[in-house]
């Protein structure tokens, strides 16, 4: 799996413990839908899939840059970008 859609299963698995049942679908959808990458991921997504990862990779976002960690702040942009 790709390093970025390791990043992104990581997140969603730390939704999944939520109330939030996008997020377990979404979790679910990426583990076994064996993409190769973050671009083929984006683009098997439909728009309430997008709408929910753009309400919390922001959040994400800001947390790997409070913790500088700098290649999980440019893997996440990267998918952001891909979804506007």
């Amino acid at each position: 799996m790709d390093q970025t859609l390791g990043y992104l299963r990581e997140i969603l698995a730390n939704y999944t413990d939520e109330h939030h049942t996008d997020a377990r679908h979404l979790y679910h959808k990426l583990v076994r839908g064996h993409y190769q990458s973050e671009e083929s991921f984006v683009r098997d997504l439909t728009g309430s899939e997008i709408d929910f990862l753009n309400k919390i990779l922001p959040d994400e976002i800001n947390y790997a840059q409070q913790e500088q960690d700098e290649k999980r702040l440019r893997e996440l942009n990267e998918v952001f970008e891909l979804l506007i």
